[in-house]
C-alpha cells in the first residue's frame, strides 16, 4: 500500500549575529508523512548555547541530504530521518558547526560552542563589504558581544581599550561631554583631529546641535558629544579602518581614520521582543586632595596668614556640590521577518544623573530598519533606516577658560573650609569680592540644552545578477538644538551680580547625500575572483543659529520663581545682545571606485581611487584625488608551506593618500558678516589656491592564527606624513585697521609613525570552563619639521594669567609640545620658585602625546556565570596641571582661599608671595592603567516557556586607576585651543569623572 508524501519546500532565510545576517539554504520543517512500509523516524531535541540557553533558528540537517529542519524559538527541533545509522549536521552562524552521529536515538541535544574569529567573517570596508580574508588594509572590527560593558551616552565608549592604535578620552566627567578620539597619533594643528563616523553608510559632519555658550564672566562651556544622538545598544558592530588603503574611499574626510557604526537588523524568523532594563549609582571616581578644615588652620599658622582666615566652622565645600547619581536605562526591541522583508523596531532611555548636582543627561531613541526584497526573483531590495532621538543635558557651570572669577569646580576647591556656606538663618552665605560660595553657583546657576536628531536613510537596490549590483542612497541628517541659560543675580560675580544674566540659543544642522554604487563580485577566471566598485555621490551641509543674551535692568530681573530666560524681553535693552548666523553651504561631490583581485586565495591585491569637487577648497583647487593600493598574500595556502601549528599565516603592505577638510565652510572666500551699525565687516580673506591638507600613508602587517585558531594576532608597522597643513593664518603685525585672518595650507610636516601588535588567545576552552584573553598595545612616536615659524596653543587660565600658553607646535618637537620656564626647585631662604636662566628663556619640558597605548580583556566563564573585565592606559605622556597653577596655588592662602594638599606638604616651605608662575613645576607624569570596567552575569536561562534567554548581570564602570597624578584624572583633555589650534594634555578644574556600579536583567519573549 503506498502513501501519499507531501513535497518538501525549501526557503531562504537569513539567521546569524546581528547586524550580519547570512543566507542559508533551509527545508521547510514539513516532515514525510510514512506509510506501512516506511523506515522512517522521528527525532527530536534542543540545541542550546554554552550557557545553556535555546538558540532560534538552528539548522539541522541529515548529512549529504536535504532533508532537515531550523530549531524554534526555545531552540528545540523535530525532524523526520532514515531508519538505521545517520548523521545530523547543526550549524548556525557564528558558531562552530557540528556532525553528530545517531543510531537507534530518538533524542538528541547539543550544545553549540562560539567559533573563533573567522576569515570568512565579512565587515564593511567602506561603501560595502568583503571577507576577513581578502583584507589587505589595516582595519579592526568588533562586535556587540565584545563591547564594553555598561551605560555609556554614545558609542565610541563601547571600544574603548579594544582597537590598537585607537586612543579615546573623555574630556569631562560631565554625562554627554565629548570625548577625544585619536587613530594612530595626533596631526591636528586645526579642527578637532576626530576620525570621519559613517552610521549605516550615512557619513557624520562631525559637530554637534547644542549652542554653544560663552557664560557671562565665567567663560566658555565644554562641546557636547556629536555621537550622543545614538543609543548604544542599537549598534551591531564598530570597524575602525586605520591606514590610508583602507581609508581613502571616503577621500577628503579620511586624514583621521573613519569609524563605520552599524546598527542592529531585523533577523528572519518568529517575531520576538528583546528586552534590556538597568539601573545604578554613580559616585565621584577620585577627588582632589586640597586642606581640610584641621589642615587648614595648621597652614595659616605656618604661612603666617591673618589668623581671621580662621573663620571657625568645618566645611567640606567639594562635597556640598556632589551627590550619589542615580541611572536608569531602559530598551526595548521587537524583530522579525522571513525571506522577502525583516524588520526591527526599538526604543530607549537613559536616565543618567551626574555626579555634581544639577546635572544629568536624558535620552530618548526611536529607531526603525526594514529590509525588504521585491518580484518573485528577489532581485530588487528595499532598506530603510530611520534613527530618532532627544536628548536633554543640565550642565554645569564649569568651564575650559574661567578667569580669576574661576568656575564651579574651582569654587568648590577654593573655599575656606573654616567658613560656613550657609548662613545661621539658612540662607546662602555669598560674601562681598571675588570669592564665590559653590553650593551658592550649584544652586543659582541654569543651563539647560535639548537636541532633537533624525538620521534616516533610503536604499533602494537592484541585483541584475548574482555579481552585479546597484544600490541607491539617499539620507537625511537633521539636528536642532535650543539652550537656555541663566546667572541668578544674587551671585557675586561682579559682572552679573544684582542684575543677573539670561541667554537663549538655537542651532540647526543639516547634512543631505545622494550616493550611486556599482557593486561587482565574480570570479573572472577559474582562479581569480574580482570585486569592484564604482560610485558618485554628492553631499551638502548646512549650518545656522542664533542667539540671545541680556543683562537684568538696573533692580534685577528679580526673584518670581521663574528662570530668567522665560521673561527675558524685560532685560535691559543696554545690556541686550543679539546674534544670528549662516554658514555657506558646503557642497562635495565625489567619483570613486575601488577594486579587490584575489587569485587562488594566496594573492590580494586591493587599488583605490576618489576624486572630491569641495567649495571649501580654493577656486584653483576644486578637486583633491586620493589613490590607494595594497597587496597581502596568504602563505599559509601555498602548498610549500606545512607548518602544522599555522593555521594561516597573511602578509600585508600598502600606501595612500587621504585628506582633511576640517575647516570652516566659505574659508577659501572673502567672508562678511553685519556690524553693529547695520554696514558689512570682512572677516575672513580669500585664498582661490587654498586646498586639502594631504596625509600619506604606508603600513607593512601581518595576521596569523595559530593552534587551531585559538591563538591570533595582528602586528602593523604604520608610517604616517601630514603636508599641507590648514592654518588660519593671522595678519602680519604691524596690520592696517580691519586685517583679518586668511586661511593658507602651511609649509612644513608632521609624522606620526609606530608599531601595532593585537593578540586574542582561547587561554582554555573546556564545555564548563573558558578563558578567553585579549591584549594591544601601540607604540607611536610624533615629530614636527619643515614650519617656517613655531605655532602657539595651549592657553592657561586662572588668576595671573591671562593671555598666557604653555604648548607650540615647532620644528624638531613633538606636536603640542609643553615649552615653558624649567623650574629648578625653591630657594630655600626666600620661598621663591627658581628657573634655569632665571625664567628668561623657555624650553621643551614635556610631550603631552602618549608613547605607548595598552588596552587589556578577558572573559571568563563558568558554567553559567561569566566575568567579563577590560583595561586600557596609556603610558609615556606628561600633563600640564593647570588646576594647581592657578586654582589652588599656595599664595591663594593669603586671600583666605584654600590650596593644594600636595604644595603645602612640599619639602621647601613656599612664600605666598611666590608669583603664579608657568612653568614645568606643573607638569605631571600622566600615565595610567585603568579598570575601565567589569561585568559580572549569570545566566538563567529560559523561564517558563515565555521568558527566553533571561540573564542578570552587575557592572562597575571606572573601578579604579593605578597612577601618580594628582588630578581627578589622567584620562583628560580639557580644550585650551588658541586660535583654533587644538591643545592637548592640560587639566583645568574639569568635570570629575564617576564611578558607576549597575544592576541589570536582560530577556527576550
Amino acid at each position: 500500500m503506498s502513501c501519499l508524501q507531501l513535497a518538501l519546500c525549501s526557503f531562504t532565510a537569513s539567521y546569524g549575529s546581528p547586524g550580519k545576517p547570512t543566507d542559508v539554504l533551509f527545508i521547510n520543517r514539513t516532515h514525510l508523512i510514512p506509510d506501512e512500509q516506511s523506515t522512517d523516524r522521528a527525532i527530536s531535541g534542543t540545541v542550546a548555547d554554552e550557557t545553556g540557553v535555546g538558540l532560534p533558528g538552528v539548522s539541522v540537517l541529515v548529512k549529504g541530504t536535504q532533508r532537515g529542519t531550523v530549531t524554534d524559538k526555545d531552540g528545540a527541533y523535530r525532524l523526520s530521518v532514515p531508519d538505521g545509522v545517520a548523521t545530523l549536521t547543526f550549524s548556525f552562524v557564528g558558531y562552530v558547526s557540528q556532525d553528530v552521529t545517531v543510531s537507534n536515538q530518538t533524542v538528541v541535544n547539543i550544545t553549540l560552542k562560539p567559533e573563533t574569529k573567522s576569515l570568512d567573517e565579512v565587515v564593511v570596508v567602506g561603501y560595502g563589504t568583503a571577507r576577513k580574508r581578502d583584507l589587505t588594509g589595516a582595519m579592526t572590527s568588533v562586535t556587540a558581544k565584545d563591547f564594553n560593558k555598561g551605560n555609556f551616552t554614545s558609542p565610541d565608549q563601547l571600544i574603548q581599550g579594544k582597537v590598537s592604535g585607537v586612543q579615546i578620552l573623555n574630556n569631562s566627567g560631565q554625562p554627554g561631554g565629548a570625548a577625544t578620539v585619536k587613530i594612530r597619533g595626533n596631526s591636528a594643528i586645526t579642527g578637532s583631529g576626530q576620525p570621519l563616523y559613517v552610521v549605516d553608510g550615512v557619513p557624520l559632519d562631525n559637530r554637534s546641535a547644542r549652542p554653544g555658550l560663552n557664560a557671562n564672566g565665567l567663560g566658555n562651556t565644554p562641546g557636547g558629544n556629536p555621537l550622543n544622538f545614538l543609543n548604544p545598544a542599537d549598534i551591531a558592530s564598530i570597524d575602525v579602518l586605520k591606514d590610508a588603503s583602507a581609508t581613502a574611499i571616503y577621500g577628503s574626510r579620511a586624514a583621521y581614520g573613519v569609524v563605520i557604526i552599524n546598527t542592529k537588523r531585523g533577523q528572519a524568523g518568529q517575531a520576538k521582543i528583546d528586552v534590556g532594563l538597568n539601573t545604578g549609582v554613580s559616585t565621584i571616581f577620585r577627588r582632589i586632595n586640597v586642606l581640610n578644615a584641621e589642615q587648614y588652620r595648621e597652614a595659616i599658622k605656618y604661612y603666617g596668614v591673618s589668623p581671621l582666615n580662621d573663620r571657625g566652622g568645618n566645611e567640606d565645600p567639594f562635597g556640598s556640590i556632589l551627590r550619589k547619581g542615580l541611572q536608569q536605562n531602559y530598551t526595548i526591541a521587537i524583530s522579525g521577518g522571513n525571506e522577502t522583508g525583516k524588520y526591527r523596531i526599538s526604543a530607549g532611555y537613559l536616565n543618567q544623573e551626574g555626579i555634581i548636582n544639577k546635572t544629568g543627561f536624558k535620552k530618548y531613541t526611536a529607531n526603525f530598519s526594514g529590509n525588504l526584497k521585491f518580484l518573485e526573483s528577489k532581485k530588487l531590495g528595499l532598506d530603510i533606516n530611520v534613527n530618532t532621538s532627544q536628548y536633554v543635558e543640565d550642565i554645569a557651570a564649569i568651564t575650559n577658560d574661567a578667569g580669576s572669577n574661576g568656575s564651579l569646580i574651582g569654587h568648590a576647591l577654593q573655599w575656606n573650609p573654616t567658613d560656613s556656606l550657609r548662613k545661621a538663618n539658612g540662607s546662602l552665605n555669598i560674601k562681598a569680592g571675588a570669592v564665590i560660595n559653590p553650593l551658592a553657583m550649584s544652586e543659582l546657576y541654569n543651563d539647560q540644552s535639548k537636541v532633537t536628531t533624525v538620521l534616516a536613510s533610503i536604499s533602494p537596490y537592484f541585483k541584475f545578477t548574482d555579481w552585479l549590483e546597484y544600490r541607491m542612497l539617499y539620507s537625511i541628517n537633521y539636528s536642532a538644538g535650543g539652550r537656555r541659560s541663566s546667572i541668578n543675580q544674587d551671585i557675586n560675580i561682579s559682572a552679573t551680580q544684582g542684575k543677573g544674566w539670561a541667554s537663549i540659543g538655537t542651532n540647526e544642522l543639516s547634512t543631505q547625500q545622494f550616493t550611486h554604487t556599482l557593486n561587482f563580485n565574480k570570479d573572472i577566471l577559474p582562479d581569480f575572483n574580482l570585486n569592484a566598485l564604482l560610485g558618485f555621490e554628492y553631499m551638502s551641509f548646512a549650518n545656522k543659529g542664533s542667539a540671545m543674551s541680556a543683562l537684568g535692568p538696573a533692580s534685577g530681573f528679580g526673584n518670581y520663581g521663574l528662570d530668567y530666560t522665560d521673561y527675558i524681553q524685560y532685560s535691559n535693552t543696554t545690556g541686550r545682545t543679539v546674534s544670528s548666523f549662516v554658514d555657506p553651504t558646503a557642497e562635495l561631490q565625489s567619483y570613486f571606485g575601488r577594486a579587490i583581485g584575489n587569485y587562488k586565495d594566496r594573492y590580494l591585491v586591493t587599488a583605490t581611487l576618489r576624486a572630491d569637487g569641495s567649495s571649501k577648497f580654493g577656486s584653483n583647487n576644486k578637486y583633491g584625488y586620493f589613490p590607494s593600493f595594497s597587496a597581502a598574500w596568504n602563505i599559509s595556502n601555498e602548498k610549500f608551506f606545512h607548518v602544522n601549528s599555522i593555521n594561516s599565516l597573511k602578509l600585508r603592505g600598502g600606501w595612500g593618500k587621504t585628506g582633511n577638510q576640517e575647516f570652516p565652510s566659505g574659508s577659501s572666500q572673502a567672508r562678511y558678516s553685519f556690524t553693529d551699525n547695520g554696514g558689512l565687516g570682512q572677516t575672513n580673506n580669500p585664498n582661490p589656491d587654498l586646498k586639502w591638507q594631504s596625509d600619506k600613508q604606508y603600513n607593512f602587517g601581518f595576521d596569523v592564527s595559530l593552534l587551531n585558531s585559538q591563538i591570533t594576532a595582528t602586528v602593523d608597522y604604520f608610517n604616517k606624513t601630514t603636508t599641507d597643513l590648514l592654518f588660519p593664518s593671522p595678519p602680519i603685525q604691524p596690520a592696517p585697521p580691519g586685517s583679518v585672518i586668511r586661511w593658507i595650507n602651511l609649509d612644513g610636516r608632521i609624522q606620526n609613525k609606530g608599531l601595532e601588535v593585537a593578540i586574542d588567545g582561547a587561554i582554555v576552552k573546556k564545555d564548563n570552563f573558558s578563558w578567553d584573553l585579549s591584549a594591544n598595545a601601540t607604540f607611536i612616536t610624533n615629530s614636527v619639521s619643515g614650519l617656517t615659524a613655531p605655532i602657539l596653543t595651549g592657553a592657561l587660565n586662572g588668576p595671573g594669567l591671562s593671555g598666557v600658553s604653555v604648548e607650540v607646535i615647532q620644528n624638531g618637537l613633538p606636536i603640542n609640545a609643553f615649552y615653558t620656564r624649567r623650574y629648578l626647585g625653591m630657594n630655600e631662604s626666600t620661598g621663591l620658585a627658581t628657573y634655569e636662566d632665571a625664567g628668561n628663556t623657555f624650553f621643551y619640558v614635556g610631550n603631552p602625546n602618549p608613547k605607548t597605548l595598552l588596552g587589556l580583556n578577558t572573559t571568563l566563564r563558568y558554567k553559567k556565570f561569566s566575568l567579563i573585565a577590560n583595561m586600557n592606559g596609556a603610558f609615556g605622556q606628561d600633563i600640564y596641571n593647570n588646576t594647581n597653577n592657578a586654582v589652588i596655588s599656595v599664595g591663594l592662602i593669603n586671600g583666605g582661599r584654600n590650596i593644594a594638599l600636595s604644595l603645602f606638604r612640599e619639602p621647601t616651605k613656599e612664600s605666598i608671595a611666590n608669583p603664579v608662575t608657568p612653568s614645568s613645576r606643573y607638569i605631571e607624569k600622566g600615565d595610567y592603567l585603568k579598570m575601565t570596567n567589569a561585568t559580572l552575569s549569570y545566566t538563567i536561562g529560559n523561564i517558563a516557556r515565555v521568558i527566553r534567554g533571561a540573564s542578570v548581570y552587575v557592572t562597575g564602570q571606572n573601578l579604579f586607576v593605578i597612577t601618580k597624578y594628582t588630578g581627578f584624572d589622567p584620562e583628560v583633555n580639557v580644550n585650551k585651543a588658541i586660535n583654533s589650534v587644538p591643545s592637548v594634555g592640560i587639566d583645568y578644574a574639569a568635570y570629575p569623572p564617576a564611578r558607576t556600579i549597575t544592576f541589570g536583567v536582560n530577556f527576550s519573549l
